[in-house]
């Protein structure tokens, strides 16, 4: 059973799918591990310490894949680049698939089984497994601290000889795993912080870090949340009561981070322009969402965008990827958690049990084919 590490090709990806911890865990289940040279040199891992737990170090993509039972990335490797993977094999990474078929065409023809870890279905079981959860956590607390660092002023109360120095105002849009860890952040280093979120439940986590709740409070808001915990869509009427609470909220507040995001659509619009332009001077809007489109309408994919009235608003791409090392270490306890139960115990060997919840909920291609249900074409209504 080989297992195959390869670098990460994708201009700004920092992080390694596989940590020294994890290569000596996979071969204590019989595995052999090769990791390609520099593959966790941006995450501060040398090659001498993958060596140290075990691993091979090879010098080409070429010699890493070949003959793999396993591959193990970030993001989707390219198909070109799996031509010398075993037949079968499994290739278990961020698939970023929505809007990329053509690239799981691809994928699918080399006829590997690809999952993509990103549909990890949130159980209890898989908690382990959740990317999404333990790189959104990465994200909101450096969104606070990239928000911080473009403020360019302290953010809790000063009582000093010289005067007061007021507390920063955070106002934290959309209250998933990102937003209360950007919550727990901003509030920990002294800053005033509210938070909005859909979802009437979201308002006691919000308070108990010590935040505001804001939203219009009306009987709809009360039944905006299904049975399983999902937002319900809200009326016009709604929208519009809401969008003008937050409107003259955003107004007063120093940095705003925004962290909406909807699987397989474009981000939602949170923030317009002329709510950027109602703004100070100085100050910041961090916007998490800004690979699918942005919540700020005005915010620049990689960019930190300066406005005409001297807002900042910071676009960085790929927010887990700043923190590498710390990004790398969970992400890759992530994929062993997943991998280690597809791995026979006794024989040391790659068995897939196709009938695991966990392997039909994150199974993008198997025996040449696209075979996940979200990409397989609409049948057309009967007569």
């Amino acid at each position: 059973m080989r297992i195959a590490v390869p670098v990460e090709t994708e201009g700004q990806e920092t992080r390694v799918a596989a940590t020294p911890e994890t290569v000596k865990k996979f071969i204590g289940l019989g595995a052999d591990v090769t990791v390609q040279s520099g593959a966790g040199a941006a995450s501060g891992i040398p090659d001498a310490d993958f060596e140290a737990a075990g691993a091979k170090i090879a010098a080409t993509a070429q010699d890493t894949f070949a003959n793999a039972d396993i591959v193990l990335a970030v993001r989707r490797p390219q198909a070109a680049a799996l031509a010398g993977v075993a037949r079968g094999a499994a290739v278990v990474a961020t698939m970023d698939p929505y809007g990329n078929e053509a690239a799981l065409t691809g994928l699918a023809g080399t006829g590997v089984n690809a999952f993509a870890m990103e549909f990890m279905p949130r159980i209890t079981r898989a908690q382990s497994m959740d990317i999404l959860s333990s790189q959104a956590n990465l994200a909101g607390y450096r969104a606070v601290i990239d928000g911080a660092s473009e403020y360019g002023r302290a953010l809790p109360m000063m009582m000093t000889a010289a005067g007061t120095v007021p507390a920063a105002r955070i106002f934290i849009m959309g209250v998933g795993v990102a937003g209360l860890q950007a919550i727990a952040t901003a509030r920990r280093l002294g800053a005033i912080v509210t938070a909005t979120d859909v979802r009437p439940a979201t308002k006691e986590q919000v308070e108990s870090l010590g935040a505001k709740f804001l939203a219009v409070e009306d009987e709809e808001f009360q039944q905006a949340q299904t049975a399983g915990g999902y937002a319900k869509e809200m009326s016009k009427d709604y929208q519009a009561k809401q969008a003008a609470l937050t409107a003259s909220h955003i107004a007063k507040q120093d940095i705003v981070i925004t962290t909406a995001l909807i699987p397989g659509r474009p981000a939602p619009k949170l923030i317009s322009a002329d709510m950027v332009r109602s703004m100070r001077p100085g100050s910041v809007i961090v916007d998490l969402a800004v690979e699918r489109g942005g919540n700020c309408e005005l915010a620049r994919p990689g960019e930190v965008y300066v406005t005409d009235n001297g807002v900042k608003i910071v676009g960085h791409l790929n927010v887990p990827g700043r923190l590498a090392a710390t990004a790398s270490s969970l992400y890759a306890k992530n994929l062993f958690a997943f991998v280690e139960t597809m791995i026979d115990k006794e024989k040391k060997t790659v068995a897939i049990n196709w009938d695991d919840e966990l392997v039909k909920a994150t199974l993008l291609t198997r025996d040449g084919a696209v075979v996940h249900p979200n990409f397989q074409p609409k049948s057309e209504p009967t007569a």
